[in-house]
């Protein structure tokens, strides 16, 4: 799969939550790329990551992909820092942006009965390209979404539309279960045979230790380059010569056996 960095249009950009917003983006052709430069660029598969060149700012800013069809690249962001409140405030429609995409190992679809999406905050995204992939190979997933408040919340009926189960937990009780997305794993859900996860790392290392079925984790993490040189990224893992991994390069995505607290 070519690494392409491409210009691309960007033809949406709404808000959908408190401080989350929504960026539709369409390319309009390649800058730099390896590989054939003729056609659509690098589909990205499901856990996989863009980074996008923000106005005004040195480094880019890397987001997961949460849906890709017929050339366009939907991407969700939530403003954390001044990175992303400069998003908020700058970007308008029709404005040209740099994506080099795309980035990172994504999801390995696995064959299982009752597989469970978890998504904890701006770690649902990936959750939503990956429930179409799974449901274009027959399967029917469930999803279990967490957030701090009712007003956080985003997708809910974009993944029921897709046919998906969904379960919302909200940590001060504002909408669905009362606190943490956990809480819906001990309840309901605890009958999955295979999690795929994303969220950040307080989530994942909880529903790690709760040894519920094996599955996937996606790594949220601070990144400088977002391919592997900086090094700036990297976790601890089982067995691997190194030790660790780079969150950019080898991950996103890991699996449980090979995660190490």
């Amino acid at each position: 799969m070519a690494l392409k960095n491409y210009q691309a249009k960007l033809i949406r950009h709404r808000k959908i939550a408190h401080l989350t917003y929504e960026l539709v983006l369409e390319e309009t052709g390649i800058i730099r790329g390896k590989g054939e430069d003729k056609g659509p660029f690098g589909v990205p598969s499901p856990g996989q990551f863009v980074n996008l060149v923000v106005p005004g700012f040195y480094l880019r800013r890397p987001f997961s992909v949460a849906d890709y069809a017929d050339g366009k690249l939907v991407l969700i962001y939530k403003i954390l820092g001044q990175g992303t409140r400069a998003m908020a405030d700058r970007l308008e429609e029709g404005q040209a942006l740099s994506v080099l995409s795309p980035l990172g190992n994504g999801f390995t679809l696995v064959d299982a009965k009752k597989p469970l999406l978890i998504g904890g905050g701006v770690g649902l995204p990936p959750m939503y390209y990956l429930a179409k992939a799974l449901k274009a190979k027959g399967q029917e997933p469930r999803i279990a979404m967490g957030f701090k408040t009712a007003d956080e919340v985003f997708y809910e009926e974009a993944f029921r539309d897709l046919g998906l189960e969904v379960q919302v937990a909200t940590e001060d009780g504002s909408k669905g279960t009362g606190g943490f997305v956990t809480q819906i794993l001990e309840g309901s859900y605890k009958d999955g045979d295979y999690l795929y996860c994303c969220g950040p790392m307080p989530m994942l290392e909880a529903i790690y230790k709760m040894d519920l079925a094996p599955g996937q984790y996606s790594f949220e993490e601070r990144m400088g380059c977002g391919m592997g040189a900086c090094m700036g990224c990297s976790h601890k893992v089982k067995n691997y010569p190194l030790g660790s991994k780079r969150i950019c390069k080898e991950g996103p995505v890991f699996r449980t056996e090979e995660i190490l607290w």
